[in-house]
C-alpha cells in the first residue's frame, strides 16, 4: 500500500485538475501538504473556490514549479507519454495514481473489493455495492462504492473506518499509473480492444489490466472469465486464489458457477436467480458480483435479495421509449467495439436495428462488426469523427448514412424505423469529438427523440 507516513512534509503536485485530480488535492491539504495543482488547459474558477485556501493553482500550461515537488499524482487520462511526466521519470520523481494515495489515507482494516474489464464494470461494481451494502444493514459497517464509476476514492477517504468495505470500479488508466494497489477480492471481468490509443497498443492495455492482481497475496481472491482467453493466459501469474465464471459452454479454466438458463448455479450449492437484465452479459456481471460478495462472506439468500431488487442502469441497453411500434434504447456506454457487439446480440437474430454510431474512434478496426451489422441491423447512421473510418473499413460491406451530428441521426432514425424496429445508441466511439461524456450523450439522445415523440403527438 501507498504508504503516507513516508512522504510526509513533502510538497506534491497532481497533475490535472480533472474529477480525481481535485479530489485527491483537497485530500492531502486536510492532511497538511503542500499541494499544488496544474493543469495544461485553463482552469474553471469555480471549481477552484471549492479547494481548501492553501491549494496551489496553475492553469494554462505547466511552469517549472512541478518539478520542485517531491512527488507526483496523475490524473488517469493524461497520456503517460507526456513530455512532463517523461521528464519526471528522467528525474527520478516518483508518480502515483490518485487511486493508491487514497487507500493510503485510510485505515488498514479496511476491505477492498476492486472490479476491472473492458465490459461491464460500472454494472458489476453497482451490483456488489448494493449486495454488499444489503449484507452491512446486520453488522456495524458502511460500504462505499467509489472510482471510475463517477466518485473518486479521495472523496471517500475521510469517511472510511476499520472494518468498512470499500468498492472500487477501476479502469485501465488508474492501473497503469498504481504502483502499490492491492485490492482483497478483485475480478477481471474481460479484457478485449479497447483504448489502445492511449496504451499505445494491445500489449501495453493488457499490462494495465492484470495489474489488479499484481500484488495480492495467497488469501486473497480474483473473480476471472473462465471464457475469455486473454483472462485465462495470465493466471500462471496470479498468487491469490482464483474462481472462475463462465456462461458460454467453452471456457478453459473450471468455473465455479454457471448458468443453467434460469439460475446461476455455483459449486457450494446455491442457486441464484440473476436479475432482470437484458442480456447475457448480465448474467455473467452478476455471476461475477455474487462470486466476490461470496468470497467476502456474504449468505447466499442476502445475494439473491440484492439481486431481486436491482433495476436496469441509465445508459446500458437502456429502453426509454416506445413510439408506433418502435422501441428507443440508450446504449451511449458503449465506447468500444465489444460493447456495441454485445448490445446487438441482445436482440434476436432479424434485420430490425437503426444504429447510430461513431464518434472518436479509439484506434481499433470497424471491420469485426461487420457480420453483426448484417445479421442485426436494417440501417446504420454515422456520426462524428470516425465517420470517415468506419466508411474505409467495412469496405461497402454494408450499407451507411453519414448524419454527422446526433441530432440528424435521430431525425433520420425516426423516419427510418417502422413498427417492431429498435433505433439503437451503440456508438463502439467515445463521446468527446462532442460531448463532455457519454452520459452528456446518451442524455441528449433521449431528450432529442423524446422532443419528437412530443411534436408528433401534439401536432
Amino acid at each position: 500500500m501507498f504508504n503516507l507516513e513516508k512522504v510526509k512534509g513533502k510538497k506534491v503536485c497532481v497533475l490535472g485538475f480533472g474529477r480525481s485530480g481535485r479530489a485527491v488535492a483537497a485530500l492531502l491539504a486536510r492532511k497538511g501538504f503542500e499541494v499544488l495543482i496544474s493543469e495544461s488547459s485553463p482552469i474553471n474558477h469555480a471549481e477552484a473556490y471549492r479547494l481548501p485556501s492553501s491549494v496551489q493553482i496553475e492553469g494554462g500550461g505547466h511552469s517549472d514549479k512541478i518539478f520542485a515537488c517531491d512527488f507526483w499524482i496523475k490524473s488517469p487520462g493524461l497520456s503517460p507519454r507526456k513530455p512532463e511526466l517523461l521528464e519526471a521519470k528522467k528525474r527520478g520523481i516518483p508518480v502515483y495514481s490518485e487511486l493508491e494515495v487514497a487507500l493510503g489515507c485510510m485505515p488498514k482494516k479496511v476491505r477492498v473489493f476492486a472490479v476491472t474489464g473492458t465490459n461491464g464494470k460500472t454494472t458489476t461494481t453497482t451490483l456488489l455495492g448494493q449486495i454488499l451494502q444489503l449484507d452491512a444493514q446486520r453488522k456495524k459497517r458502511q460500504v462505499f462504492v467509489c472510482g471510475n464509476i463517477g466518485k473518486p476514492v479521495s472523496n471517500c477517504a475521510d469517511a472510511v473506518k476499520p472494518g468498512d468495505d470499500v468498492v472500487i470500479e477501476v479502469s485501465s488508466y488508474q492501473l497503469e499509473d498504481s504502483t502499490y494497489f492491492r485490492p482483497h477480492i478483485a475480478c477481471l471481468l474481460n479484457i478485449t480492444p479497447d483504448h489502445l490509443d492511449h496504451h499505445n497498443g494491445m500489449k501495453n492495455y493488457i499490462k494495465a489490466k492484470t495489474k489488479i492482481f499484481k500484488n495480492q497475496r495467497a488469501n486473497d481472491f480474483l473473480i476471472l472469465n473462465g471464457a475469455d482467453a486473454l483472462c485465462v493466459e495470465i493466471v500462471p501469474k496470479i498468487k491469490s486464489r482464483v474462481k472462475a465464471f463462465s456462461t458460454q459452454p467453452k471456457h478453459w479454466l473450471r468455473t465455479d458457477v454457471f448458468f443453467d438458463g434460469d439460475e446461476m448455479v455455483f459449486s457450494e450449492g446455491h442457486q441464484i436467480r440473476p436479475p432482470q437484465l437484458k442480456g447475457i452479459h448480465n448474467v455473467e456481471n452478476s455471476m461475477a458480483a455474487s462470486l466476490m460478495a461470496l468470497a467476502g462472506g456474504v449468505p447466499a439468500e442476502t445475494v439473491q435479495k440484492a439481486l431481486d431488487a436491482f433495476s436496469p442502469m441509465e445508459h446500458r441497453i437502456e429502453p426509454f421509449a416506445y413510439h408506433k411500434g418502435v422501441v428507443y434504447i440508450n446504449d451511449s456506454k458503449a465506447t468500444n467495439l465489444d460493447s456495441t457487439i454485445t448490445a446487438l446480440k441482445s436482440f434476436d437474430k432479424a434485420p430490425r436495428i437503426v444504429l447510430i454510431l461513431g464518434g472518436r474512434d479509439k484506434g481499433s478496426s470497424y471491420e469485426v462488426l461487420l457480420p453483426y451489422l448484417q445479421t442485426y441491423c436494417k440501417r446504420v447512421l454515422t456520426i462524428g469523427e470516425s465517420m470517415d473510418k468506419i466508411e474505409k473499413e467495412l469496405h461497402g460491406g454494408f450499407p451507411l448514412l453519414r448524419c454527422g451530428t446526433l441530432e440528424k441521426a435521430v431525425q433520420l432514425a425516426m423516419q427510418e424505423a417502422k413498427q417492431g424496429d429498435v433505433v439503437l445508441l451503440s456508438p463502439a466511439c467515445s463521446s468527446f469529438d462532442q460531448f463532455k461524456d457519454y452520459e452528456q450523450r446518451g442524455k441528449i439522445f433521449k431528450q432529442l427523440v423524446e422532443a419528437r415523440i412530443y411534436q408528433e403527438r401534439t401536432k
